[in-house]
């Protein structure tokens, strides 16, 4: 009977009354003890405020039930896919929408929609994934804004893939310190590309000079990365460089000589496909012929092998005490009659003879910044 007379009334009431009306109910609703029948009744009657015309009524109805944790899911859910100023307000705040209505709401709406979900506080991973998967640029920054949010690695490797070229994504990810260090590798390279296709950068330096700079700056990026990361990390950074065409002998050597052993192990064992206790028992006990038999195994040409097998044997003297030096100098001093030649071996310490002056530089650097500190 309630209701009936109230949806009666709301026929020919005016708006602002229905509104007071709208909230009156929806707060008696969740601040009181109604009974069964009442509680019905209530419920039926805010379900015919969900059609109302005027955009008030149901506003005033959002305004009274965001915040209550006992709000009819299907009154709030409704309230969610609104008008803008309706769904802000439930979908900023409403306890009662679950992880899943977030996901439902970030399928199913548009981008104001999912740039709502994306701001609310405590976001689940759930939610910050759909956003991840169907969200514009726009959306990932307020995402990754958000600084309640559960993302997950996988997720923000997926934002990596999708938006790795947008520069405010790439920053906001290059800050998270779980970013996987696949993703971490897709944002330099990234980098790298845009460097590329900068004008300026192409009138000043010459396209076939950029090439040359940008993939030396690609590999010491990966080394960087490959040192910086926890040991489980390793083998999906390989098989992420093995995909995308970057697990070369020129990166191969460059992890070695740099003492980056774990990296350099992970790499061998997905190209040979031994396990990885054996590999490494071969890198750091096996005779000759058995590290050039891995090698070889790994698919490096027998014309740079060598260059390899001798790494190693210096990497050990290295290991025991000699510093990295020894490893790009012995190689530079063993192969020095192949250089220049022209030849991949020359080819191949030419790349040893850039990374140790670049090690060289920073070293340098690093000194200069620790002499500068004590001063």
């Amino acid at each position: 009977m309630i209701v009936q007379v109230f949806l009666r009334w709301a026929e020919t009431a005016r708006t602002g009354d229905r509104a007071r009306a709208a909230s009156a109910l929806a707060k008696a609703f969740v601040g009181s003890s109604l009974g069964p029948d009442e509680h019905r009744a209530a419920i039926m009657a805010m379900t015919y405020l969900l059609d109302d015309p005027s955009p008030k009524v149901r506003l005033s109805l959002a305004e009274a039930l965001a915040s209550s944790d006992v709000a009819p899911r299907p009154i709030i859910m409704s309230l969610a896919e609104d008008q803008p100023e309706i769904a802000c307000t439930v979908i900023a705040c409403s306890p009662v929408l679950r992880d899943a209505d977030l996901v439902e709401l970030a399928g199913r709406g548009d981008s104001f929609t999912r740039s709502l979900v994306a701001t609310r506080p405590g976001l689940g991973c759930s939610a910050a994934a759909a956003v991840a998967e169907v969200g514009d640029g726009a959306e990932i920054v307020l995402l990754l804004e958000n600084d309640t949010a559960s993302i997950s690695r996988i997720t923000l490797r997926r934002m990596a893939q999708r938006f790795g070229h947008l520069a405010d994504v790439r920053h906001l990810l290059l800050e998270r310190g779980n970013l996987p260090a696949d993703a971490r590798h897709m944002l330099v390279a990234h980098v790298a590309a845009a460097l590329a296709g900068s004008d300026l950068v192409t009138r000043t330096i010459g396209a076939k000079r950029i090439d040359v700079m940008t993939r030396e700056a690609g590999d010491e990026a990966i080394v960087a990365i490959a040192g910086s990361i926890f040991q489980d990390e390793i083998p999906l950074l390989v098989e992420h460089l093995k995909t995308s065409g970057r697990l070369t002998p020129a990166l191969l050597i460059h992890a070695l000589c740099s003492g980056k052993v774990d990296f350099f192990a992970s790499a061998i064992v997905s190209l040979v496909h031994l396990e990885e206790r054996r590999v490494r028992a071969i890198l750091a006990t096996g005779r000759v012929h058995a590290v050039r038999a891995l090698f070889e195994a790994a698919g490096i040409g027998r014309d740079i092998v060598a260059v390899f097998v001798e790494a190693v044997f210096l990497w050990r003297r290295a290991a025991a005490g000699g510093g990295l030096d020894t490893c790009y100098l012995g190689l530079l001093e063993q192969f020095e009659g192949l250089r220049g030649d022209g030849g991949a071996v020359g080819q191949l310490l030419d790349m040893v003879d850039l990374l140790h002056r670049g090690e060289l530089r920073r070293s340098a650097r690093s000194y200069a910044a620790d002499v500068s500190l004590v001063a």
